[in-house]
Formats: C-alpha cells, sequence, structure tokens
C-alpha cells in the first residue's frame, strides 16, 4: 500500500498524513523499490534542474545523484523519433509546456550501452498556484523495446535473408507511388527469378538452397545502389525498387549486371552450383500508375524473360500480353505435340574449317504448330523443362536423329542435346544404348552435347554417368563453353572429346581491340592440350570464319555454311558421299543493324507521316516512304507505346531516307532496340489526357497555333500516307 501512496504523491495527489512509522515504513519501502531496480524517482524545480534522482539511474550513467543534481533532466536522455512518429515532440519541449506526460520512451544518453527508458511525471504547483517543477518515476523497458523492435523485424524483414519481405515491399512500393505521383516523379521496379533453383533443391537438399539465397541477397547488395530496396517475396522470388529511374539504358545496364553476378558459381558445403536470373522490369508511371497494375507489369515482363529463353532481362510493353497468351497456349499443346506428329528434327551441318567439308549434323527439334506456325526451341524447350516434358522429348529426339543418321553414308557424326534432366536420370545410358542397337548406329558417330549444368547434381553421381556413358563408347561435347561460369575443373573431370566455344565469344572478335581472340587461342590449345577437338558457333560473316582458320578452331557451325535443314535435304547434299559447302555470307559481322519492317511514324512540324521502317541500329534506321526530304531534315520518329526520338536525315534518295538518332536506342532485352526514354504519362495529363500508365497507340507532338496547321512539306510515296497533328 506505500507504494500505491507514493505513486498517488508523485502523480500530484494529496498523501495522507502518515501517522506513527507509516512515514518511516513507506521511506524504506521506497528505498527498497529504487534498489531493486523495477523502478526509479525523479524531481525538477521549476526551471527543469534536477533535484532528486534515485541512485540507481546515476549508477547506470557511471556517475553520482550528487553530481548530477542540478543538471538539466532531459540532458539524461537522447529523444529518437520513430519513422511512424515523425511529429514527436522533444522532452524540453514537454517540460516546457508544463503538461503531464506518461510512459515516454526515451534512450539513455549513454555512447557505449543501449538503455531505454520509460518516463512519466506530473507538474506540481504551490498553494498559489505557482508552478514549481515536476515528480516522476521511471523504469527501464530496453528488453521489451528490443523485443518490440525484433518482432516488429520479423514482420518486415525476411528471417532468411535479412532482405525486406514481401510486406514491407507492397507498403514502400505503395508509400513511394503515391507520393511520386503528387510529385511527377518515376520508379521502377525489378521482378527477378533464379533459373535452375529448384534442381539445387532437388539434388543438394533444401539447406543448400537456403544457404544459395543468402549468398544471392548479398550478391545482389553488392550491385544495387543503397538508394534503392531490396526485398525477398518468398521462394526464389526477388524484387527491387529504385526510385527516381526511367532511363531504360541503364535499368538495362543494372538487369544486366543481376544476371551476371547472380549467374556466376557458388560453393556450398564443398559443391559447386551454377544458376541463372531472369529479370522483368516496369517503370510508373509509362507502365503503371500504382502498386497493383506496376507489378501486374513487372510481372508480365519477367514471365515474357523466362519464355524468352531465361538468363535475360525484358522491359514491360504492351505487346506481352498477347505474347503472354501465346505461351500459355503453347504450355496447353506441347503435351500433345508428340503424339501429334507436330515435332521434327532440323540439322544443322558442323563443317571443318581448313575444307568446307560437312564432317557432322547436329539435331535441332522443331515444331510446326497447325495453327502458330513454327514454334522457337528458345520458347519451347524451357516450357519442356518446367512441365517435365523434356525427358520424353528428349528421348524421341535421341532416337529419331540415329535412326536417320545411320541412313547417311560414310563416318558422319550426328549430335544430340541432352538436358540435365535426362543427364540426371539413372536409367539415361539404357535409353542411349537402346537407341544405338534400334538403329544399329556406330556408337562413335554419335555425340552427345551437355552444358555446364549437368554438373549441379553430386560429383558421384555425375561421375558414375559420364562412365557409363564412356562405356557405350559414344562421344561427348561440352556446349556452350566459355558462357562465363566456366571451370578448367569440368574438363579434368569430364571425359569430354569436344569443347564447343560459345558464340559470345565469336560477336566482336574482329574488332579492333577485342580480347576474344585470345580467349578463343587460348581455349583452342588448352583443347589441343587435352586431345579433344574444337567448334566455333554461330558463325555468320566471312571475317569471322577467317579469324577462326587463323586461331587454328577445327570445326565451324553457323550460318555462314547453312541453317537447319530438313533430313531430306540432308540426304540430298550426301548423296554423291561428301557434302562440301562454299561459304556465304557478308564480308563483316554487323551485330547492331537489324533487319525490320513495319510502319512507324515520323514527325515534321505539325504533321505525320507514315513510313515503313526497313532496318534499325543503336544510331540510325532507314526508312522508306517520304519524297523529296533534303539532307539535315529533322523529325521526332513514333516508335509507338509513348518511344520519340530526334532524328536527322543524313542520306536521301527517292524515297528512302538514312536518319541518324540524337540519342542512341538501347538494348530492349529481348533482342531488339528501344528509346532510353519515353514521353511521360504526367505530360499528356497535362495536355488533357487523364493520366494513366501509357495507352497503345502514337504519340503525336502538341502542333498548330490558334487552330492553324501548315501545308505538309513533304510528299508521300504510296502506301505511305499523311496526317495532320490535331492538338492534344
Amino acid at each position: 500500500m506505500a507504494i500505491g501512496k507514493f505513486r498517488g504523491m508523485l502523480r500530484g495527489g494529496t498523501p495522507p498524513e502518515p501517522s506513527g512509522g507509516d512515514a518511516s515504513e513507506a521511506l524504506a519501502l521506497l528505498h527498497d523499490y529504487e534498489a531493486s531496480g523495477l523502478g526509479w524517482f525523479w524531481a525538477s524545480d521549476a526551471e527543469g534542474r534536477i533535484t532528486y534522482l534515485s541512485d540507481t539511474v546515476a549508477e547506470r550513467h557511471g556517475t553520482t545523484t550528487a553530481a548530477l543534481l542540478g543538471q538539466p533532466f532531459h540532458s539524461l536522455f537522447v529523444i529518437q523519433r520513430s519513422e511512424e512518429d515523425s511529429g514527436a515532440r522533444t522532452l524540453p519541449l514537454i517540460l516546457s509546456a508544463r503538461k503531464t506526460f506518461s510512459e515516454l520512451a526515451v534512450r539513455a544518453a549513454l555512447d557505449e550501452t543501449e538503455i531505454w527508458w520509460s518516463i512519466s511525471g506530473r507538474p506540481q504547483f504551490d498553494a498559489g498556484g505557482t508552478f514549481t517543477g515536476y515528480r516522476g518515476n521511471g523504469s527501464d523497458v530496453t528488453e521489451a523495446l528490443r523485443s518490440q523492435k525484433d518482432a516488429s523485424r520479423m514482420a518486415m524483414y525476411d528471417s532468411l535473408t535479412g532482405l525486406a519481405n514481401r510486406h514491407r515491399m507492397s507498403k514502400r512500393l505503395e508509400v513511394t507511388l503515391t507520393a511520386y505521383k503528387a510529385a511527377k516523379r518515376s520508379c521502377a521496379v525489378m521482378m527477378i527469378d533464379l533459373d535452375r533453383f529448384k534442381q539445387v533443391n532437388d539434388t543438394l537438399g533444401h539447406p543448400a538452397g537456403d544457404e544459395l539465397l543468402k549468398q544471392v541477397a548479398q550478391r545482389l547488395e553488392r550491385v544495387i545502389e543503397k538508394t534503392c530496396e531490396i526485398g525477398r517475396l518468398g521462394g526464389d522470388e526477388f524484387q527491387v525498387m529504385l526510385p527516381d529511374i526511367d532511363d531504360r539504358g541503364r535499368l538495362g545496364e543494372i538487369a544486366a549486371k543481376i544476371i551476371a553476378i547472380v549467374s556466376q558459381p557458388y560453393s556450398i558445403d564443398g559443391s559447386r552450383c551454377v544458376i541463372g536470373a531472369s529479370v522483368g522490369i516496369a517503370i510508373a508511371p509509362y507502365d503503371g500508375i500504382d502498386s497493383d497494375e506496376l507489378i501486374r507489369s513487372a510481372d508480365l515482363a519477367l514471365y515474357a524473360a523466362k519464355g524468352g529463353g531465361r538468363g535475360q532481362f525484358r522491359f514491360y510493353s504492351r505487346d506481352l500480353h498477347s505474347e503472354a497468351e501465346r505461351r500459355r497456349r503453347i504450355e496447353e499443346d506441347l503435351r500433345d505435340a508428340l503424339a501429334q506428329d507436330q515435332i521434327r528434327l532440323a540439322y544443322q551441318p558442323i563443317v571443318e574449317s581448313t575444307s568446307n567439308k560437312v564432317i557432322g549434323l547436329e539435331a535441332v527439334m522443331r515444331w510446326l504448330h497447325p495453327e502458330l506456325g513454327n514454334v522457337s526451341p528458345a520458347i519451347f524447350i524451357p516450357i519442356a523443362e518446367e512441365t517435365n516434358l523434356i525427358g520424353s522429348l528428349g528421348e524421341w529426339a535421341l532416337r529419331q536423329a540415329t535412326a536417320d543418321a545411320v541412313q547417311l553414308p560414310g563416318s558422319l557424326r550426328i549430335a544430340v542435346n541432352v538436358s540435365p534432366a535426362q543427364f540426371s536420370n539413372a536409367a539415361f545410358p539404357s535409353t542411349v544404348a537402346q537407341a544405338l542397337a534400334n538403329s544399329g548406329l556406330p556408337p562413335e558417330r554419335l555425340e552427345l552435347e551437355l552444358t555446364e549444368s549437368i554438373f549441379l547434381a553430386d560429383d558421384d553421381a555425375t561421375d558414375r554417368m559420364f562412365a557409363a556413358l564412356k562405356a557405350l563408347r559414344v562421344r561427348l561435347a561440352l556446349d556452350d563453353f566459355g558462357t562465363g561460369y566456366s571451370s578448367l575443373a569440368y574438363l579434368q573431370r569430364a571425359p569430354f572429346d569436344k569443347i564447343k566455344i560459345d558464340q559470345g565469344f565469336i560477336r566482336g572478335v574482329t574488332e579492333p581491340g577485342s580480347r576474344n581472340n585470345a580467349i578463343i587461342r587460348a581455349i583452342v590449345a588448352l583443347a589441343e592440350g587435352l586431345g579433344m577437338d574444337t567448334t566455333a558457333e554461330g558463325i555468320e560473316a566471312l571475317d569471322e570464319l577467317e579469324m577462326m582458320r587463323q586461331l587454328k578452331v577445327g570445326q565451324i557451325q553457323g550460318f555462314v555454311y547453312a541453317q537447319p535443314v530438313g533430313f531430306d535435304e540432308v540426304t540430298e547434299a550426301m548423296a554423291s558421299g561428301s557434302w562440301v559447302i562454299e561459304p556465304n555470307g557478308p564480308s563483316k559481322y554487323r551485330s547492331e543493324r537489324k533487319t525490320l519492317l513495319r510502319k512507324v511514324g515520323l514527325i515534321h512540324e505539325d504533321h505525320r507521316y507514315d513510313v515503313m521502317l526497313r532496318n534499325l541500329s543503336r544510331s540510325g534506321a532507314l526508312v522508306e516512304g517520304l519524297v523529296d526530304v533534303p539532307a539535315g531534315t529533322e523529325f521526332v520518329m513514333d516508335f509507338g507505346e509513348g518511344q520519340l526520338t530526334v532524328a536527322r536525315v543524313r542520306r536521301s534518295s527517292g524515297s528512302v531516307q538514312g536518319l541518324q538518332f540524337e540519342t542512341p536506342l538501347v538494348d530492349d532485352g529481348a533482342g531488339g532496340l528501344c528509346t532510353r526514354h519515353r514521353i511521360s504519362p504526367y505530360m499528356l495529363a497535362a495536355a488533357g489526357m487523364p493520366l494513366a500508365a501509357l495507352p497503345a497507340g502514337e504519340y503525336p507532338l502538341v502542333g498548330g497555333q490558334n487552330g492553324n496547321f501548315s501545308l505538309p512539306k513533304f510528299g508521300t510515296a504510296p502506301e505511305a500516307p499523311k496526317r495532320s497533328i490535331r492538338a492534344a
């Protein structure tokens, strides 16, 4: 009861007069309470200076009560304001207001130790109503606040990686977009999904998968700027929020860095792991105004990146809606494609570099869909892997390729791609043996092409599979060597007969200052030392072919010799027993210029002309459709979806114009090009359109003064009508 009386007194109540031993007993209880550390008391004068303080507080500050008497009471604490309570008043202001306060959390003004107090106080007045100071109490709430912070952090952060969780990312994005909408600012979102992560979980176990996710998070933190926020949404899906970035060139560079760093090898409990990443990108306000709309756009871009072959990034565009529908259709129809005899094999020649003689064929799958036409293997093979259809497709390809090969004369080899799922199947050697037996093909004429992802399985199982396949006397080739995570340990362990040099090393090999030729020379020397053949993939131009010959690459595969052809064409070419192909292609490889055939808009003054885009590079374009256009004329080129860029006519002949862009285009992540920036929805809203994500269609400039429009400056060739631009 004594403590209750003293608390009532400290809160400004009038204590009862003690009688007999009540006063001394109450003081003793007060002393015991203070000494227990459960709580303490304080008092100040009218100026806020300490007149009473429990010894326990002074001891925590490393001093004595006597030394603290006369000091401002607020000097004992550091007032910290939380993100949610940015309007909290400092303790000096609270004291100067002479108001009662209760359970105010304050941090002790200590450098080395973090201690939090909960303090309460009530102003005191004399009989005449004059303010005389404060009396109050306090208690240590350090552990309670720490537990509260931990619980709050667990609610907002991923316990495995320490990154923000889905809840925090959702709230942060919602708040950011609301604020940025008012300020007319942009914000990009990247959705990241790990490729082949499930394979790690299946082969190495979930603890290894968890460790891999931690390492991925650490790598993401190294390449993402501090002003951006990274979150793990669950499973192997991550999200990055990038405020004030709408430059698609810069975003593409960040996405490429993410893909590159995530794709580097990992060491998990002594095992080497290789995964990849796909990235989808959407930008507010162009691709969505609110968080739900923006996330849907980013998800759709991610879906397109994975469907396009993985290991790439994609920007959102409205075309992705129809592309996603097409991919869903492909997923549904792929299950019946084999049964309905829609899958075929085509064969690309592998040519001896010195003689131009075809010495092998690589079998590649072709799917002729009855309604969608030819479906690229880059699209349906990843789908087959996800839906566990790759085993049956791979087995069919092996049987068909060996059956075809045995009909060809001579010692021509046939190469068949093997998926990691096939390779990890213990029954795979039996499948190979049966295909050879059924066809009668000599085993040394069969070459199995394997990618480095087969090494994700445990070492013992991989070694046993290699031994079983070599016991059949088939040849093994390491495909895509040099893709960024090759290891010499592979060549030391695995009995490969051939290294296929990835075309990523071929591109730019003839350009001045390129180091690719030195790398290829080293690969060739390494292969020779190990008794392996070398094949250069993706050779398209004559200068690339000549460089491969100079670098002593033994075999060539690419369009400079032939594209994949049907088996009937192969048998016709091999009728004489030998097939020699003369190389044919451009003299030099021009990687940037892309042949196109689609309509775009050219805007000049207050007129828009439809023209045909013939080819496109980062720096310019060739268009057809206008006549009498002098060199030096400036246009605004409209690619659609808000993509506008200034272009100057560099050459003009008849109805064909060569244009140079004022700002170079950037990689769109899908093998195409796009503008760095787009016309802002905020500009469209200012011109009278409702604020929304960019609608499909053309984006004419505001033109015409007071409703007066000039006459067209240029004539149009047939099929290229002109239209005047009306003010938006």
